[in-house]
Order: structure tokens, then C-alpha cells, then sequence
């Protein structure tokens, strides 16, 4: 298992805080299309001496999600930035198939231990909703949960192709929060059953799934996270450690010590089942000091993050060899 960060703002100093504390990988937010600025990202990160393993958040996918008018390229933006990444050899690129663009909140400074801010999810307050790029999304025509299904299968037929040729595999991220609607927009992919059918739409190994923990952890169904994990792993790619409180239609994120998630057997399953994937700190607090200018984002708890996972994983290893 490579401990990996996503960096922001991506720059040196973040870079070298990245190294000290041990990181291998880094993942790097949407480059554009430029394949240059992808491998001067790439030569960046060598430079510090790991990887540039994962491009994830803000990728461009409303349009093929929804079936707009735009969808054709869009999907033909998709398909390039794959090339381009198999070119820079960069292996994974996350992705969401979320109706809503991204993850959803309504509340972003909520105090927690010491002070340190995090965000929360109340259905009680759906006035404040907002999403993790910046606005509120209250779609005024609705995409069906067949339509998402049916532009899902026909995404998945066209690209991964092309995914395999450049040797990436994608890995689906599931909704946030994990419900069949919210705000009036049904979603599809919440729940263990709906990636399973995924991956069986296309079945090849560039057809993989990035296990968010907290995504699930936050559903009312109230997963077993580490058997979620089991249960998942011949077809994990990458994966999203953290933590909540709660569940829908009301939860907290939190530091990852202070969830309801047992972290260590967490730590145990990714060893076991699928130990070679890239896995990286979530969604953490911010901490005094920090601006809270992108919620869940700041380096300082990315930081104690990190360190927190490199303990569970030289505790567990000790475990074994013991």
C-alpha cells in the first residue's frame, strides 16, 4: 500500500512537506488537456522524489453524466486526457459519476476537537446545500436514475478502451452523500450493489473503483467498512481514508481518530486484499491557523493524516511479523 496526498495549493513547499512526512504518490488535480502541463506536473513531483500517481477533482463529466448536448466532447476530452496521462505514466485517474457535480454539504465550519473546523451534512437544511466546488446545484431537469445508468454503460463501452491502451485504470468514486436523491436529482452510485454492477458493464481491469470510505461509512445502511473493503477489493484502485459521525440524513465529518470506523482493520483489509493500491488522507479538518478557504483540503491536517496512517500500518505489519 503507497501512502499518497493530494497536495493544495500543488506547490513546492507543499511538495517538500509531502516528502518529509513520507509520502509516496501524489495525486494532482485536473491538468487541462495541455499534455505539457501534465508532465511538467509529472517532472515536479520527481523532483521531490515520488510519484505522480493519481489526477483526480475537477475533471470535466456533467455533460456525459446528464447526456447533453456537449456530451460528445466532453467524452472526447475524457479520452485525451487518458492518452495524455498514459504518456506522462501516470496510472489512475478518479472520477465520480455524481449528478451534482461533486460532494455536498450544508454546513463547512463546524467546530470539532480543539476548535478545528469540519464539515456537515443535514437533509434539515436543505437551503444551505452546497457542493464542494463552490455553488449551489439545484437542477432544474432532473436526469433520471435509468438515464444515469444508460450514459453510464455507454461511457464505460467508449472509454475504457482507451484506458487500456494507455495503460490507466479508472477508478469510480461513490456519491457524497450516499443517497438515491438528493435536492431533487436521483443518483446511482451509493451502495456496494451499484459498483458491483459497474464493473460488470465493462469487465477489464481499467474498470476499477475508489473506495471512499467516509462515502460509505456516511450511508444509512451503516456499513462494516473493513468487509466493505473485502468484499470490494479485486476491483479497488485507489482509496479514500477517512472518517465520520453520524449517517445520512444527518452526519459530521471528523479527524480520523474520532469516527465511528474501526481505521486499524480498515488498515488490515487494504494489507490483506489489495495491498499495492495508492491510498490517501481525506477530507480532514482545518486546523488554527488555517484559512478554511477550501474545506477538507488544508495541508496541516493532510499532514497529522499521514502520520496517523503510517502508525496504523507499522502497527499492523508489526502484527504480522510478529
Amino acid at each position: 500500500m503507497k501512502i499518497a496526498l493530494l497536495v493544495t495549493p500543488f506547490s513546492d513547499e507543499n511538495l517538500a512537506l509531502a516528502a518529509q512526512v513520507g509520502v509516496e504518490e501524489i495525486v494532482a488535480t485536473w491538468p487541462g488537456l495541455d499534455p505539457a502541463i501534465l508532465d511538467g506536473n509529472r517532472r515536479r513531483v520527481e523532483a521531490h522524489g515520488m510519484k505522480l500517481g493519481v489526477i483526480e477533482r475537477y475533471v470535466p463529466t456533467l455533460d456525459f453524466i446528464h447526456g447533453t448536448e456537449n456530451c460528445r466532447q466532453q467524452t472526447e476530452n475524457f479520452k485525451t486526457l487518458l492518452r495524455n496521462m498514459g504518456e506522462a505514466e501516470v496510472p489512475v485517474l478518479c472520477y465520480s459519476w455524481m449528478p451534482n457535480d461533486d460532494w455536498q454539504r450544508t454546513r463547512l465550519d463546524l467546530p470539532d476537537r480543539g476548535g478545528a473546523l469540519v464539515t456537515e451534512f443535514d437533509i434539515r437544511n436543505p437551503d444551505k446545500a452546497i457542493n464542494a466546488t463552490g455553488f449551489n446545484f439545484s437542477p432544474t431537469d432532473p436526469t433520471p436514475a435509468s438515464k444515469l445508468w444508460e450514459n453510464l454503460e455507454r461511457f464505460l463501452n467508449e472509454v475504457i478502451p482507451v484506458a487500456e491502451d494507455a495503460g490507466v485504470r479508472l477508478a469510480m468514486h461513490p456519491d457524497d452523500p450516499p443517497m438515491a436523491e438528493a435536492f431533487g436529482q436521483q443518483r446511482i452510485m451509493h451502495t456496494p450493489e451499484a459498483f458491483e454492477r459497474m464493473v460488470k458493464m465493462v469487465d477489464s481491469p481499467a474498470n476499477g473503483i475508489c473506495l471512499c470510505q467516509g462515502s460509505f461509512a456516511s450511508s444509512a445502511a451503516e456499513y462494516d467498512i473493513p468487509a466493505l473493503i473485502r468484499r470490494l477489493a479485486p476491483h479497488i484502485v485507489f482509496a479514500h481514508f477517512r472518517d465520520v459521525t453520524g449517517a445520512v440524513p444527518h452526519f459530521q465529518e471528523t479527524f480520523h481518530d474520532l469516527g465511528k470506523t474501526d481505521m486499524a482493520a480498515c488498515i488490515r483489509a487494504y494489507q490483506d486484499c489489495c495491498s499495492n493500491i495508492p491510498i490517501r488522507p481525506d477530507h480532514v479538518p482545518t486546523l488554527h491557523g488555517e484559512s478554511n478557504k477550501h474545506p477538507g483540503y488544508h495541508m496541516m491536517g493532510r499532514l497529522w493524516a499521514v502520520g496517523y496512517m503510517r502508525g496504523l500500518l507499522d502497527a499492523s505489519t508489526s502484527a504480522k511479523q510478529g
